[in-house]
């Protein structure tokens, strides 16, 4: 097997080059990365964790310094950070076309176990009771989930007053029902004006936006947002399939992907509103069970993408809505990593894509406001979503998310044994 001396970790170093990318054949590369992906468990903290492990502190394939740089790259752009590191070290190995490999290994373990999941969700629907009661624990566990996210991502997102500013302004546009685009763009326009000292100019920006929001609900009967996407009260033990155009499909797919700024969690909003809100080929309880269903995978979780578009157009409909979703992520790599790099560290470049994040964290609060309406609807589900929330905060364990699910799976099993 040939090597290649990676010139950038060896010019970091006062010794002979030291990190050195090995030109794997085509069936090992990928073989790699589809392990990577079978064992894709815990959240991309873990993902990353893994691949971090074992080609650079283990095969040394280039340094942890340029490692750092790389992923500060794939944390500010759209997308699944632990997937473009693979396609970048792909890449790095074989070229583009061992970014591919990389990328579709480690992906497909779970594409075709949510493929599998999303099958058999549609064939055998909730149809007993014990399914049904189940699911609806589950729900909780992931509303909770949901909520964690919120915090987490921004903690690390939402750190000063203006980012606070677009973060809560995101959160009313987003239940009076304002299209997401502007709200992105209006969060980007007014960090970039806050921090180039346009404070003035930036707080007017707020109080039109604010009035604007305010205008908009009347106008729409209140909250309408909200209402429209809590349209649903509870899993349902009928699973119809819709037929929507597969262009339609790819296309809501590619824009999530384009979006998906901050951690797979913050594509929720524009999957729901397009197949909740607009779309309305499923129900809000479905879609909080297709999150839960990739809770349970070894996989990022924007693969509950495939469950979504499965039921919007069937097995093509789950291809092509995953194609959509995850073609963004190949793309910034194979195509301009260098030149993207460059362009995300330019300071007004960074910062409106600081403000872009602050606002999608907004959606994504607004979002969870609808999700816990349909999820926490008695006694019962406060106690279990007080618990599941509690553990979530205590605990760092790498399976955390698939035991919540899976202890929720029981805790709602147990109740229906209980209650009968």
């Amino acid at each position: 097997m040939s090597t290649v001396t990676n010139p950038v970790a060896a010019s970091e170093t006062n010794d002979a080059p030291t990190y050195v990318v090995p030109q794997e054949p085509w069936l090992r590369l990928f073989l790699r990365f589809l392990r990577f992906g079978a064992l894709a468990w815990g959240g991309p903290v873990a993902q990353i964790g893994m691949i971090r492990h074992e080609l650079v502190e283990q095969e040394r394939w280039i340094s942890s310094a340029q490692f750092n740089r790389v992923l500060a790259v794939y944390q500010i752009l759209p997308g699944p950070e632990a997937h473009e590191l693979c396609v970048y070290f792909g890449m790095l190995s074989r070229g583009r076309w061992g970014g591919v490999l990389a990328g579709l290994g480690f992906m497909l373990p779970g594409f075709v176990l949510m493929f599998a999941l999303s099958w058999a969700y549609v064939r055998f629907g909730l149809k007993a009771d014990g399914v049904l009661a189940i699911f609806a624990a589950v729900q909780v566990a992931v509303a909770a989930l949901i909520v964690r996210a919120v915090f987490r991502i921004g903690g690390h997102v939402v750190t000063d007053r203006w980012l606070w500013a677009i973060a809560i302004l995101a959160t009313g546009a987003q239940l009076a029902g304002v299209h997401f685009a502007l709200i992105l763009a209006v969060g980007g326009i007014i960090y970039l004006m806050a921090r180039h000292r346009l404070g003035i100019a930036a707080l007017g920006v707020i109080g039109v936006a604010a009035a604007g929001t305010v205008v908009f609900a009347v106008r729409n009967g209140g909250l309408a947002g909200l209402d429209a996407l809590s349209h649903a009260d509870g899993p349902s033990a009928a699973v119809a399939q819709a037929t929507v155009p597969l262009l339609l499909l790819f296309w809501s797919g590619l824009k999530a992907g384009l979006l998906t700024f901050g951690g797979a969690y913050t594509v929720i909003p524009f999957l729901q509103r397009d197949a909740v809100t607009q779309g309305a080929w499923m129900s809000n309880a479905q879609f909080l069970d297709g999150l839960a269903l990739s809770g349970l995978l070894p996989a990022p979780l924007i693969i509950f993408s495939t469950f979504v578009g499965y039921l919007g157009g069937g097995p093509w409909g789950a291809v092509v809505m995953t194609v959509g979703i995850f073609l963004p992520a190949f793309a910034f790599t194979l195509l301009g990593h260098d030149a993207l790099e460059r362009i995300v560290h330019q300071p007004r470049v960074r910062l409106f894509l600081e403000g872009v994040t602050a606002g999608v964290v907004g959606l994504i609060a607004g979002t969870t406001l609808a999700l816990l309406r349909v999820s926490l609807t008695g006694l019962e589900a406060l106690v279990l979503f007080a618990i599941v929330l509690g553990v979530l905060f205590a605990s760092k364990a790498r399976l955390l998310i698939p035991a919540v699910i899976a202890g929720a799976a029981l805790w709602g099993w147990a109740s229906q044994a209980l209650g009968h």
